[in-house]
């Protein structure tokens, strides 16, 4: 994928390729990183690439099946806020029993749904804001598909950057240098590839 999405036609194409471009900067973040280093958390900050690519798995993973289950509300809306904020800080951190690649899959397997959804799912639909949650608004009863998939952009675009910083943290590979590594760009006068350390 190029370092900026294409031009677009239309709204559902622009949605398609922002939240494209926002997925795919968390594959370049981690590429070239060992399982030890992803878990690292090397600022001053609890978070670790692994731990953020969680999230963002699970953050796409929530809205979107609040976007499948409208106009009612999803299961996972219907517990208790003392279960999800339980399982709200698990997905910052990585096991030790957890790959890098593995957390990798899962994500791609989570763009390919979230994706998946936006072609099929009616933008103007209405998704029930779950009125137990502290953080949402309680004068608003819905918000709509197209605001969800605004706010996955958004939400991935704040988390894209807290990695970069991380990332940064760690080797001082910055995006670009990642993204032309990962996609084999040609070495120029203003940028290097990163290429990942020998093991």
């Amino acid at each position: 994928m190029p370092a900026l999405p294409p031009p677009i036609a239309d709204e559902r194409a622009g949605l398609r390729e922002y939240l494209a471009a926002q997925q795919y900067a968390f594959h370049a973040i981690a590429f070239g990183l060992t399982d030890e280093q992803a878990r690292s958390t090397p600022s001053v900050s609890a978070l670790s690439i692994g731990g953020l690519i969680k999230h963002v798995t699970h953050c796409q993973r929530g809205w979107m099946e609040r976007v499948a289950a409208a106009p009612e509300l999803c299961e996972s809306d219907r517990r208790p806020m003392e279960d999800q904020a339980d399982e709200y800080g698990d997905e910052f951190v990585v096991r030790e029993d957890e790959t890098l690649a593995d957390i990798l899959a899962a994500f791609q397997r989570q763009n390919d749904e979230t994706l998946r959804l936006l072609e099929s799912v009616d933008l103007g639909a209405a998704v029930p804001i779950p009125q137990h949650v502290p953080w949402f608004p309680k004068d608003v009863p819905a918000w709509s598909v197209r605001w969800v998939f605004f706010h996955m952009i958004e939400e991935l675009a704040r988390h894209a950057g807290q990695g970069d910083i991380v990332r940064e943290s760690i080797d001082g590979a910055t995006l670009y240098e990642l993204v032309a590594g990962l996609e084999g760009w040609p070495a120029t006068e203003w940028l290097t590839p990163f290429t990942p350390a020998e093991v």
